[in-house]
């Protein structure tokens, strides 16, 4: 034990690296205990899932960012590595904190790390206290009349609604006390944020990502204001044009905690009061699908890897190729606007979210690859990398999930690309080897005659791919895969 005679406080931050609206760092404030404030970067404990490149990034300079927060309100931010339980439990008894406080996570594997702690915690006599924070509508409040959780959306979204408006945010602690020491003085020991390796080194792929991004609270609260003062009242529309900037782009703030749900839903409510726009009810749904898919893995721990629809452990998906599947995530698959995405992809962390939808179905439909080939690729490369939300949409788009599009929707990126980027403005952008050629044939370079061709610049099979499969041929055997799928359900 350490400390003296004056007990002390833990707060164990996770994926809600803020300062405002944080329940944790509230309570702590309140208790006015010398306070030790961790974040514990945990790969090993059973379960967890390691991040991605792109969220290591974003990662490392959240947690810079955080760690400047709390100093200037005279905390500040220790940082320690491994399996989570022992840190805490070892890191409490290196400061005497009578008090752990965390806010609620909601992952299978997550979960059953915090009951240890909690319950190791009462059995040392410590009061452990956790806080709702990162979801506005906790997964076990929210039933159906016969008691179960929702497997569809709308009916889901609708209770939610029904249900009592989410509590206010919080604001920021103006001072939190100061840091906890031992009876010698001392701080207890941590990581240097440099040593964990979050940055890439060789090559370091991140310099698109920093000129598209500001991780950290500042950054997220501006993004908001921007929406607020833009976007939001068109978003019903902007949010299906991928060449504009039409959607919030508060994803990767969420994934990370760096803006609280709560937070959103009352500055919509305060910018635009109860008579507000079709199109921000639209963008309040998009909250309610996050909510939705957080439901989804609290019911469903292993939906990153198993098939929501059991089914489809029948389903005839084809071995990917390396060929196939790499390029996919090249973007040099011979369809512009699922090569663009792709490229924005890689080049930002980042894919507008119609396009998300495109290449998906490209992939599990087009060329019958498991939607897990695709799930694996996004965890990797988006900055907002969401357990539940990456591993529900990649399953919707499949057919496989909860809720999920009906197996004949197949999306064909070449209408797809001449309704949604009219223009071109998005493809010529991330696929820059296609400017020059007419808005008639920049979603099917391949129908274009020699001499258009020609003119600009573009040898197919050598400047730009040719497809890597025709989209009829593509699109039928998905059908037939289907069927065969619905027959075999039949028959068992």
């Amino acid at each position: 034990m350490s400390s003296g005679s004056l007990s002390s406080t833990l707060v164990w931050l996770r994926d809600d690296l803020r300062l405002d609206d944080n329940p944790a760092l509230s309570e702590a404030a309140a208790l006015g205990r010398p306070l030790t404030v961790v974040y514990v970067l945990d790969e090993d404990s059973p379960g967890v899932r390691p991040l991605g490149g792109a969220t290591k990034w974003w990662l490392h300079h959240s947690l810079a960012d955080l760690a400047a927060g709390l100093e200037a309100k005279g905390s500040r931010l220790l940082l320690r590595r491994g399996p989570a339980a022992g840190i805490i439990r070892d890191l409490a008894q290196e400061t005497g904190a009578s008090t752990l406080l965390w806010n609620r996570r909601y992952g299978g594997p997550e979960r059953e790390v915090d009951a240890g702690v909690k319950a190791w915690a009462a059995e040392q006599g410590l009061a452990a206290a956790s806080f709702q924070a990162n979801l506005m509508f906790e997964p076990w409040t929210v039933r159906t009349g016969a008691g179960g959780p929702y497997k569809v959306f709308t009916p889901f979204w609708r209770a939610c609604l029904d249900g009592p408006e989410p509590r206010l945010p919080l604001d920021a602690p103006e001072r939190l006390p100061a840091p906890a020491a031992d009876a010698e003085g001392r701080l207890p020991s941590g990581d240097q944020l440099d040593s964990w390796g979050l940055l890439p080194r060789t090559p370091d792929w991140s310099a698109g990502l920093a000129s598209t991004w500001q991780p950290g609270e500042a950054g997220a609260h501006e993004r908001l204001e921007d929406f607020l003062d833009g976007p939001a009242e068109e978003y019903g529309t902007g949010r299906d044009t991928p060449g504009v900037e039409g959607t919030s782009r508060l994803s990767p703030h969420l994934r990370f905690g760096e803006i609280s749900p709560f937070r959103i839903w009352h500055a919509l409510r305060e910018r635009f009061g109860p008579g507000a726009p079709a199109d921000v009810g639209i963008f309040r749904s998009e909250l309610g699908w996050r909510e939705f898919c957080w439901q989804l893995l609290y019911e469903n721990p292993e939906l990153a890897t198993r098939n929501y629809r059991t089914e489809f452990d029948r389903f005839a998906w084809q071995t990917p190729s390396d060929a196939e599947l790499g390029a996919w995530q090249q973007g040099r698959t011979g369809y512009p606007l699922v090569d663009a995405g792709m490229r924005q992809l890689w080049q930002t962390g980042w894919m507008h979210n119609r396009v998300r939808m495109i290449v998906a179905s490209f992939l599990t439909k087009h060329l019958l690859l498991p939607w897990q080939e695709g799930e694996t690729w996004f965890w990797d490369t988006l900055v907002d990398a969401d357990p539940a939300n990456n591993a529900a949409s990649w399953q919707w788009t499949a057919g496989s999930g909860a809720d999920a599009a009906p197996y004949f929707r197949v999306f064909n990126p070449i209408s797809q690309g001449t309704k949604f980027d009219e223009t071109g403005d998005y493809v010529r952008r991330f696929c820059p080897e296609l400017k020059d050629l007419p808005d008639k044939y920049l979603h099917a370079p391949w129908e274009a005659d020699a001499a258009t061709l020609k003119k600009a610049g573009i040898t197919l099979g050598k400047t730009y791919p040719k497809p890597i499969v025709d989209h009829s041929v593509g699109r039928q055997r998905a059908l037939d895969a289907y069927d065969t799928l619905k027959e075999k359900r039949d028959a068992a």
